[in-house]
């Protein structure tokens, strides 16, 4: 399977996944890893998270059934309570997830998507007391939270390992909550890394058969040495033996910052860039197709300002080598602000250098280099200029150039109105955006109440107006 997630996978934010896979001899007849050391070892650093909160009603519509592959797990575990049948009054909601301890003192991380919206958290340890949880920081983009917990005793931290050094086929632990059951220990291998799942835009997950279910969301992803190497955070639905962790290395460079001030801060480039294919690399003189190529660059940003142009082709950034396009935004969000980068850059067919001074990515700034995308939040959406590779991913028959919805917000203004990933934006307040600065500029002057209305072409092909009130 190539790293672009295939449109016929449907994909859950969990954790989500029935796979049966279990330790065995191997053919030498040498014993695999001992799993039941390992579980006693770190069965005491994972814990257990309970979630609650009240969901005020919503208007009564019948909406269509998502039709992007991209589904999310709450949709379909909660269907029958989402805008399908009238709400008269608020109701309580309860949600269970996993997370584990980092540190004696009572920090746990796990998933942003467990704790979302929570009015309660209770985390209950291995030795089964329960303590209250507080949400000291969330980071939407890369789904990761942070929770604190306190005692008079220490408690029990796992360490985390290096997941760059992870291997594929390498035995790998999982320890969760599947279905409330807690403390259940899975196992299985490393199927594969580097996955792009579009589930954002720094996605890099961990491919494992280890059984995934729901519950497992935010739990630790062991490895032999008994080490931290993931965060279980998404499956296949209806698929077995396919699930995906984030790689710890990713979760380092934001514990400390979500520690300190509760959000996250990116480096931003100002380029989009797209896939470089066989025939471009071609044209453009390279001898692969690794790097990623700038579509374009924005007025007055870093990219701009160190005279990177359309056409380039971006081969190594600040010392590491850029393979694929999707790599570009991870590199850019983890640098620190102001920091003086070096570039390796192909231009008319010969290899020169840059220096770029990175600046800071804003809230409504979709990737740090600036992929096309742009993320609302006054409505709960995130739109990009629609190309081939979004209109495969999304299962999109229309791929002429347009803005599409890749992203809806649980619980946003244009969820409650019955938006869905994969609605291209022909009209908003009856205006026609063809691209994303002038989809910007309208979204700009929408104001907190303000009823916004949305002309939708469905991923069905039916064409529907949808108003909301902005946030």
């Amino acid at each position: 399977m190539s790293r672009n997630a295939s449109s016929a996978l449907r994909l859950v934010v969990v954790g989500i996944v029935f796979s049966l896979s279990i330790p065995s001899l191997s053919s030498a007849g040498t014993a695999g890893p001992d799993f039941v050391e390992l579980a006693k070892r770190l069965k005491p650093t994972v814990v257990n998270i309970r979630t609650a909160k009240v969901v005020k009603p919503r208007p009564y519509q019948q909406r269509p059934r998502m039709q992007s592959p991209f589904d999310n797990f709450f949709e379909d575990f909660f269907g029958q309570f989402n805008g399908q049948m009238p709400q008269q009054r608020p109701r309580r909601e309860q949600s269970l997830g996993t997370g584990f301890i980092i540190s004696p003192d009572g920090y746990i991380l796990t998933n942003n998507h467990v704790v979302n919206g929570a009015d309660e958290v209770m985390v209950k340890l291995a030795d089964g007391r329960e303590i209250k949880g507080e949400i000291k920081g969330a980071d939407e983009k890369l789904d990761l939270a942070l929770i604190k917990i306190s005692d008079k005793e220490k408690f029990p931290a796992a360490e985390l390992g290096d997941s760059d050094a992870l291997e594929v086929g390498e035995w790998v632990m999982a320890i969760g909550n599947p279905f409330g059951l807690s403390q259940t220990v899975t196992a299985g291998i490393v199927s594969a890394k580097g996955r792009v799942i579009g589930n954002g835009p720094y996605d890099d997950f961990i491919q494992t058969d280890a059984s995934i279910n729901p519950g497992n969301s935010g739990g630790p992803l062991f490895s032999v040495q008994g080490r931290v190497v993931g965060i279980n955070t998404a499956i296949i639905a209806g698929g077995q033996g396919i699930g995906f962790a984030i790689p710890v290395n990713m979760a380092k460079g934001i514990i400390a910052q979500l520690r300190e001030s509760g959000k996250v801060t990116r480096g931003y480039l100002g380029v989009r860039f797209q896939p470089l294919t066989a025939d471009l690399a071609k044209s453009f003189g390279l001898e692969s197709e690794k790097g990623a190529l700038i579509a374009s660059v924005e007025k007055d940003t870093p990219a701009d300002k160190a005279g990177l142009k359309a056409g380039d082709v971006i081969l190594e950034y600040d010392g590491k080598p850029v393979n694929e396009g999707n790599e570009l935004p991870r590199y850019v969000a983890a640098t620190p602000i102001d920091k003086k980068v070096p570039l390796v850059v192909v231009r008319d067919g010969r290899k020169q250098e840059f220096s770029v001074v990175i600046g800071l990515l804003k809230g409504d700034d979709a990737s740090p280099a600036g992929t096309g995308g742009t993320e609302s939040e006054k409505l709960g959406i995130t739109v990009k200029e629609l190309n081939s590779e979004l209109a495969t991913r999304l299962n999109i028959k229309d791929s002429k150039a347009g803005l599409v919805v890749t992203e809806v917000k649980p619980g946003s203004p244009a969820e409650e109105a019955g938006t869905v990933p994969g609605s291209l934006i022909v009209e908003i307040n009856g205006q026609r955006p063809d691209s994303l600065e002038k989809y910007s500029a309208v979204v700009t002057k929408i104001k907190k109440g303000d009823v916004v209305r949305l002309l939708l072409k469905r991923p069905d092909g039916s064409i529907h107006y949808v108003a909301m009130k902005s946030d």
